[in-house]
């Protein structure tokens, strides 16, 4: 008697993930390195990327697993200000890179995935980027600008394929 073949992974409930994918042309090594170490200088400024807006802020990523994604910056009132957005729950260098996502809006129990991979092709490396768990939060959560969910998806495609565009930009001028 055959065993049955073990049955394929589930696919995300619909409205649960957008997915982007870059070629940047540097080796693995440097794309992670690119990716964790220099992300304050590809990571796009400006209201719609930053959590400082318009004032001067700066984006950290601490490596390893427990290391924390946020965002310094001076107030409005002249404070001092970090903003944690993500946690990494994975540190494979140079192949993956997953974080926990939690928006700014986000209550505490709140959070998604955004699953970050490295894969060596011809001249370079593909960058994928997953953001998932999105079905987790609630159609009218205040992160989805009220948008039904296949717009929403779209959109938070079209933002981080800006930001991986950037990323590939910024790869492409480092000095070899």
């Amino acid at each position: 008697m055959t065993e049955p073949a073990p049955s394929p992974t589930p696919s995300p409930p619909p409205g649960d993930q957008a997915r982007v994918t870059v070629h940047v042309a540097v080796p693995p090594e440097e794309a992670f390195r690119i990716f964790t170490e220099e992300i304050d200088q590809w990571w796009r400024r400006g209201r719609r990327y930053r959590i400082a807006r318009g004032r001067t802020g700066t984006i950290h990523l601490e490596p390893g697993v427990g290391g924390r994604l946020f965002e310094s910056f001076t107030s409005a009132a002249g404070r001092e200000k970090t903003v944690q957005t993500g946690e990494v729950t994975r540190w494979e260098p140079p192949s993956r890179l997953v974080l926990r996502w939690r928006a700014v809006n986000f209550a505490p129990t709140e959070h998604t995935e955004v699953d970050v991979s490295f894969a060596p092709r011809p001249n370079g490396t593909e960058v994928t980027v997953v953001h998932r768990g999105w079905s987790r939060i609630r159609p009218d959560h205040p992160a989805r600008h009220g948008q039904p969910v296949g717009p929403f998806l779209r959109s938070m495609g079209m933002w981080w394929g800006d930001l991986m565009t950037r990323l590939r930009e910024h790869a492409a001028a480092a000095p070899s």
